[in-house]
């Protein structure tokens, strides 16, 4: 059985004990989010598996077994900017991976060159292997992929794309080679909305096991059966969602605060009889004695984070805040904005959110005064005191130690009743203990110094937020305190981001930027906005269907090569397909109260009616020409 297994992994970084002897099993199917604050080690365990990085002492802390491939899709992945995209997608080693790499390239250089030999032999020699390697399917699935996660220049240079087009070759690499086990680190980021939904869909339905790391708790909830946390050098298992990841870890630190103050009654009691002096204690009493010891060692072990808030005064707001007039805005000859009007007042929540490469950072920008519209008007409020949170820190020294960082903007903050509050205080309160506060900024994690560049901001007590893509790179312990904080904030809140549960929590208004400056306001929550959508969208996709599948009946005459290679087996795999549902069914019977098994069957089964129906409308339509 393919699985694969940890034990006893320990991990220290200078001072700091990331991992302290965990284990745990990673079983095929098993789709587990891996969560912890920003610093805690995930992606250094991700680093772990994937072979870039090793534990401290005994190397067989891993195994695995010798033919188990694992993908990795890792934050910082680095391409030769002079491979083409085709050829950064397809770098796995397997056959036919390697067919369908050849075939793509023969098809550019075909299309580029049709009427050279050489190519026209090129790409007869590419197709012959295709066949022999029977790689159609994986083209055909790797091309979907490509599709849907809006990836559409092949013939591009690596070093000629933007980062988010990047991360989403990346992407489109680890999933087209479908290995054992994948291990995502935010697979989300860079993705819109209608990706994300699709991702959600792929990964339900993948072959093997996925660990991932990702901030979406949506996401998570709708993918995720186990949930790993990280905590404090420990590592705890969830079975089930991030719903019941919640429910459970509730539970799990009532039972250790009581269990805590049980064990602060008996040492108390303890450490009495140990004062007095008993004359008789002798060898009979010596196990007490070794008991109160253990329970000294053991007292304070329930470790439990900072206050998840954050409560600081804001400067009062006029009625005018933020305002464009028939604005317009081209870059590279493409439209971001087309006679746009906005106007923002105090209090207003907006989420910007849409297609990627659309401008909805370069919206930010021109409202943070960073770029100058074409041509309308820009105004900003007299009293407005602007804070930015940008995809990128500001320049951190990295010898600076984080409590000084943090003073350079002010030494205590004002608390909305009037009192006074102390750095030192904030930095616990967003998840810093104590003892971290004399760190130097270059031994943080990169999350880390994400939570502290946001905090530094929020002590600068503005008025105005605008956030772009703040979920990107905060974990989910911080997002939380960061949307209480929106909720009471007494300013407005712009955020570009396509977290749909960060937007439901905070937004209530939303700008969506389809392309070439057509931006819809909608006024309500992103799940409301995409469940309209989906609707119109049905609508839509029938007719143009309908009227697509009538035009190609007049011209189609007969089934070409590669449907007639689908024809003959279509009978079978619907034959597959329907047997497969009838025993998932007959399974989702017999379950009794195990809901986390009953999750994973409702899946797995309406995976499979989707593919069914697919394919009964794909055998109606070819055996209209199978006779011909």
């Amino acid at each position: 059985m393919n699985e694969l297994k940890v034990n006893e992994l320990t991990k220290t970084y200078g001072e700091k004990t990331l991992f302290d002897h965990i284990s745990f099993h990673i079983h095929n199917k098993d789709r587990i989010g891996l969560i912890g604050t920003n610093g805690t080690g995930k992606t250094s365990l991700l680093n772990i598996l994937a072979g870039k990085d090793s534990g401290d002492g005994d190397v067989s802390a891993i195994q695995q077994p010798n033919d188990y491939q694992i993908g990795y899709l890792s934050q910082d992945q680095v391409f030769d900017p002079d491979l083409t995209v085709v050829e950064a997608v397809f770098q796995g080693e397997t056959p036919i991976i390697q067919a369908v790499k050849n075939y793509e390239l023969a098809l550019l250089a075909l299309a580029n060159d049709g009427l050279n030999d050489a190519v026209q032999k090129q790409y007869a020699q590419a197709e012959e292997r295709m066949n022999k390697e029977d790689a159609w399917t994986a083209d055909t699935d790797a091309k979907i992929i490509l599709q849907k996660l809006g990836i559409e220049t092949l013939h591009k240079k690596m070093g000629e794309l933007s980062g988010g087009q990047k991360k989403r070759v990346s992407l489109a690499q680890v999933l087209i080679e479908s290995p054992d086990l994948l291990l995502l680190d935010e697979p989300t980021n860079h993705l819109d909305y209608e990706a994300i939904n699709w991702l959600e869909s792929f990964l339900n339905g993948y072959r093997g096991a996925i660990l991932m790391v990702t901030h979406d708790r949506y996401f998570l909830d709708r993918v995720t059966n186990r949930i790993f946390e990280l905590s404090f050098g420990k590592l705890f298992e969830y079975k089930g969602n991030y719903e019941a990841y919640i429910i459970a870890k509730a539970e799990r630190e009532r039972v250790g605060v009581e269990q805590e103050e049980k064990r602060k009654q008996l040492y108390k009691q303890e450490l009495e009889w140990m004062r007095a002096g008993v004359k008789a204690r002798g060898t009979k009493q010596q196990a007490r004695q070794d008991r109160f010891h253990d329970l000294k060692e053991n007292l304070h072990q329930v470790n439990q984070k900072g206050q998840l808030e954050i409560d600081m005064a804001t400067q009062r707001l006029g009625k005018k805040v933020l305002e464009i007039k028939e604005g317009n805005y081209q870059i590279e000859q493409k439209t971001i904005l087309k006679e746009f009007d906005l106007l923002i007042q105090a209090r207003d929540r907006v989420g910007i959110t849409g297609k990627n490469g659309a401008g909805k950072s370069t919206l930010l920008n021109i409202l943070a005064g960073r770029l100058s519209l074409d041509s309308g008007a820009y105004s900003i409020g007299e009293t407005v005191h602007l804070a930015y949170y940008t995809q990128q820190n500001e320049a951190m020294d990295p010898n600076q130690r984080m409590i000084s960082y943090l003073q350079e903007a002010a030494e205590q903050v004002q608390r909305s009743d009037g009192t006074n509050i102390g750095v030192a205080e904030l930095l616990e309160r967003f998840l810093f203990p104590r003892f971290m506060h004399g760190t130097i900024i270059g031994k943080l994690s990169g999350g880390e110094k994400r939570r502290l560049y946001l905090l530094k901001l929020l002590i600068g007590q503005p008025n105005v937020l605008l956030l772009d893509e703040p979920t990107n790179d905060l974990d989910i312990d911080t997002l939380t305190i960061l949307e209480d904080y929106i909720q009471t904030f007494k300013g407005a809140v712009i955020a570009v981001s396509h977290d749909r549960y960060f937007l439901d929590k905070t937004m209530d208004k939303l700008l969506v930027f389809q392309g070439e400056g057509q931006i819809t306001t909608y006024f309500g929550s992103m799940s409301e906005y995409l469940a309209t959508s989906k609707e119109e969208s049905k609508k839509i996709v029938k007719i143009d269907t309908k009227a697509a599948k009538e035009v190609e009946k007049k011209e189609k005459k007969k089934l070409t090569y590669m449907e007639q290679k689908e024809w003959a087996t279509i009978e079978i795999d619907i034959g597959s397909l329907e047997e497969r549902t009838a025993q998932l069914t007959e399974e989702m019977n017999h379950q009794g109260d195990d809901f986390t098994k009953l999750q994973e069957l409702q899946a797995e089964l309406s995976s499979l009616e989707q593919t069914l129906e697919e394919k009964m409308e794909r055998w109606e339509y070819l055996s209209e020409f199978a006779d011909n």
